[in-house]
């Protein structure tokens, strides 16, 4: 029992939003996210979406962007899609990176509303199309008001769904309703960009997620998917609510999700590195319960 056509799919199912791994120093680290990435990959990401809100994108400059795209795209070849985070507040800056994206070899843009300045919908609309217009990649939309300030309203999202090149969503906008109105009247591929909700959403015809606990245990989230289109709802079910402990200390903790991310992968020995300022490490004692909730998810 397969959800969503395979065609509406057009990164794949299992995205992991992936964090950017730092030098002690902080600079970038280029061969850490080329291990990272090739480790995800293998552990069944169909996806990676570079430069978002959990890979640090306000404080990693534009050349900065380009190069883990360029480093990524070489880790991974073509076994998995490269979504980059190209959003900004600024039209004009986002068009320009988009373009250097598009250059540096991804397959598709996420773009976020502009934030701070709250623009009404036909401003909203209008930055959209301006950036599918400048790029010949396809764009998903990262429609997430608890962070911009404004949300694309269904009526919005649907108008943008006219356009060929705006093909898909992340969603964080926790609004069910409104999602299942959008996915009723229109081709969009909608990701999950909550971990709690990445089952409910496939369920109801999504067509994935794009995880930031995916950085952690990305065979474990996407065996759900899995579970599901084997049929087996019942086990989807469990796989989802045993993940949710970790989802809980990683999304809902009072942290942001790059921080618990870097401080768990950090502790487990993976690529991660510290965090940009304004951002702050997790402490020890976040650390030691990510870890144990960790342990636990791995071995039920």
């Amino acid at each position: 029992m397969t959800t969503t056509p395979l065609s509406a799919r057009p990164f794949g199912r299992a995205l992991c939003a992936m964090i950017t791994p730092f030098t002690e120093a902080g600079a970038l680290d280029l061969d850490g996210a080329q291990r990272l990435a090739d480790l995800l990959v293998s552990e069944g990401c169909d996806g990676l979406v570079l430069s978002g809100t959990t890979g640090e994108s306000p404080t990693t400059i534009d050349a900065e962007k380009a190069a883990l795209v360029r480093a990524v795209r070489e880790a991974v070849g073509e076994r998995a899609s490269i979504v980059a985070g190209v959003g900004t507040s600024d039209t004009r800056h986002t068009v320009e990176l988009a373009l250097a994206a598009e250059k540096a070899g991804a397959d598709g843009l996420l773009v976020v509303t502009p934030y701070y300045s709250r623009p009404p919908q036909d401003a909203v609309e209008a930055h959209f199309r301006e950036i599918a217009d400048a790029s010949g990649l396809p764009l998903m939309l990262y429609d997430i008001p608890g962070r911009t300030g404004t949300r694309i309203e269904p009526e919005t999202m649907i108008r943008l769904a006219e356009h060929p090149r705006i093909v898909a969503v992340k969603d964080c906008a926790h609004d069910f309703l409104g999602t299942q109105k959008v996915l009723a009247r229109t081709e969009l591929a909608y990701y999950a960009g909550c971990d709690e909700h990445n089952l409910a959403l496939y369920a109801v015809g999504g067509a994935g997620y794009v995880s930031t606990v995916a950085n952690a245990v990305p065979r474990r989230l996407r065996s759900v998917l899995d579970a599901f289109d084997a049929g087996d709802t019942a086990r989807a079910a469990r796989l989802q609510q045993q993940a949710t402990p970790l989802i809980d200390l990683m999304m809902s903790a009072g942290l942001p999700g790059t921080v618990t991310a870097k401080g768990l992968l950090g502790a487990l020995g993976l690529p991660a590195g510290p965090v940009r300022a304004p951002l702050r490490p997790a402490g020890r004692e976040t650390v030691d319960g990510l870890l144990a909730a960790y342990e636990q998810l791995v071995t039920e």
